[in-house]
């Protein structure tokens, strides 16, 4: 059975965004100055942040949630598929901004691309986020990306490693700047495009060897772990003992949204439960591959049975 969390509240806590999802669903995405046809328009609960959380929470773990919402009709789906989940969101604030809110298009073959209008999360300051932090302590989790203000998001993650707290952190939206921050980072999850554009590669990284140099250049900028997550590919591993890459599990794929902060939330719990780092990211690696079987951001996130089962199943 999976631990659970503390009498004294979550260990787990994710600092980050909450969005309404607006999906639709094309043949392929419109090259610049085209108009093309879609499916009907669908909204979902999401935010990188928010969908972490709920990911943590699905897999039997307690998390809490760090963030802002706006006082419109999008907060309240927000905030209830959080509480459903069994997220703590008392400490997600109102904001006089609008909700946060993303327009993802989904192709045929299960690829996205997504505009984000931060919205309320912008208004996140660092002065809110050490407050929230105040609570947790050593062997506590932090959950971040970069879909809330970058001063937020270092403070967040100065602060954690202050207080003995282990730190993950989503490059996602990647920008330079997250570089800086890598002495307080243990643990940095790129995607492939993220990847190459934090290493400053020119071209796409394709092969293993291609990862295992991206992720190289990312340790001498002085990251501890990198996890470099590659899809259908599985997750390449750079640690201090070891590198390695860690196979995905063979899925029909339907639709990738969510599915980074479905390794993220699920890698988390790995971490909370003692398991070793290769385990760790198996199990991540298992909880991504059921997502992307699934239509919608929060609404594909699988739960802890469904992740064991298919891990069992691996091994017969």
């Amino acid at each position: 059975m999976p631990a659970t969390g503390s009498s004294s509240g979550p260990r787990i806590v994710v600092l980050g965004s909450l969005n309404i999802d607006l999906v639709q669903r094309v043949r392929r995405f419109p090259q610049p100055g085209e108009t093309v046809f879609g499916d009907d328009l669908h909204s979902y609960p999401g935010g990188k942040g928010a969908n972490q959380a709920v990911a943590v929470a699905r897999l039997g773990q307690a998390v809490a949630m760090i963030g802002q919402v706006g006082t419109d009709a999008f907060a309240a789906p927000l905030l209830a598929s959080l509480r459903d989940a069994g997220v703590a969101t008392d400490l997600v604030q109102e904001s006089a901004r609008p909700t946060g809110a993303a327009t993802i298009l989904v192709a045929e073959d299960g690829q996205n691309s997504i505009v984000v209008s931060p919205g309320a999360n912008g208004t996140l300051t660092p002065a809110m986020v050490c407050s929230s932090l105040e609570r947790f302590s050593a062997g506590s989790i932090l959950l971040c990306q970069l879909e809330s203000p970058f001063d937020a998001v270092e403070a967040a993650l100065r602060f954690a490693k202050s207080r003995g707290m282990t730190t993950i952190l989503d490059p996602a939206p990647a920008h330079q700047d997250c570089l800086q921050w890598l002495p307080y980072i243990d643990y940095l999850t790129p995607n492939e495009t993220e990847a190459a554009h934090l290493a400053g590669l020119r071209s796409p990284i394709v092969t293993a060897a291609d990862a295992e140099r991206a992720a190289s250049r990312m340790r001498q900028h002085g990251a501890n772990a990198v996890l470099l997550k590659l899809g259908g590919r599985g997750c390449f591993v750079s640690a201090p003992d070891r590198a390695a890459l860690v196979a995905a599990f063979e899925v029909s794929a339907v639709d990738s949204t969510a599915a980074g902060d479905c390794f993220n939330g699920a890698f988390a719990v790995a971490l909370v439960e003692g398991l070793p780092i290769m385990d760790a990211v198996q199990f991540a690696n298992a909880a991504a591959a059921l997502s992307v079987t699934r239509r919608g951001a929060q609404s594909s996130l699988p739960n802890r049975n469904e992740v064991d089962e298919l891990r069992r199943g691996s091994t017969r």
